[in-house]
């Protein structure tokens, strides 16, 4: 397995997302094979789950967002060296809040947030596929998550990969690989976050991606347990649509 890159924006990664009813949320990821870790009411009511390789940060809040998030020790620290490397908050936090935000937002428009470090907070052991061995990507037995498979990647529509590239690179992303066809896509990392940068209009929204050499009988599990809002994407390939309306892509290894 080749050197991972070292984390430059933080010390625990998660995918953060609004959620209208907490409850319906936690319900549906524990179904997709995720497990609570814990909830607070402060700054907002929220709820922290993982399938022990994902961490999802569940909010509440009505309106649909979605964001990779870093929880950060030194926090100050790194936004000035961040701006000082030439990219540009667009939200910063008051002086007076304790639990303290900054937000960036990449060429085409996928958050990225800065969040004070919470004790208590850590990065999932569990193996993805940046870190699991390539000869267990068939051995259904691996994978952490049995439900889902492997996390793979925080799929990310872009207008020009190369414009992308270069922006995700002063986060402390490095190109893991890179490639031409069907269109001009790459796989980054910053040795925490896996994140697919597509050029393509075949999707439109940030969409959390897992593979599996079993995928088809994971899928038709998921359908006989009731799965609901989903759409078939060929070779029983699916993609869901969350009740917070974002997407996560269910894909056979090697499609």
């Amino acid at each position: 397995m080749p050197d991972q890159p070292k984390p430059k924006l933080g010390e625990v990664t998660a995918i953060t997302m609004t959620s209208p009813d907490l409850e319906r949320s936690l319900k549906y990821y524990q179904k997709l094979g995720f497990s609570e870790l814990t909830r607070f009411d402060f700054p907002f009511p929220w709820i922290q789950i993982s399938d022990g390789a994902l961490l999802i940060m569940l909010r509440l809040g009505n309106d649909p967002y979605c964001a990779l998030t870093y929880y950060v020790h030194d926090l100050e620290r790194l936004v000035t060296e961040l701006e000082n490397a030439g990219l540009v908050f667009s939200e910063k936090p008051n002086s007076s809040d304790l639990i303290k935000r900054y937000l960036l937002h990449s060429p085409d428009g996928l958050t990225v947030s800065l969040v004070t470090f919470v004790d208590g907070f850590k990065q999932p052991p569990g193996p993805t596929m940046l870190t699991t061995d390539q000869k267990d990507y068939f051995n259904p037995d691996k994978y952490v998550n049995k439900t889902c498979g492997m996390f793979g990647e925080f799929a990310h529509p872009v207008k020009d990969l190369d414009t992308s590239l270069e922006w995700w690179k002063k986060l402390g992303f490095s190109i893991l690989s890179k490639f031409t066809t069907p269109y001009p896509w790459a796989i980054i990392s910053d040795g925490l976050a896996v994140v697919g940068l597509h050029q393509t209009s075949n999707f439109t929204l940030p969409t959390i991606t897992y593979f599996a050499s079993d995928m088809k009988d994971k899928v038709e599990k998921l359908k006989n347990e009731g799965l609901q809002d989903f759409n078939e994407v060929g070779g029983g390939n699916i993609t869901l649509t969350t009740p917070e309306k974002q997407r996560i892509n269910l894909f056979k290894m090697g499609m």
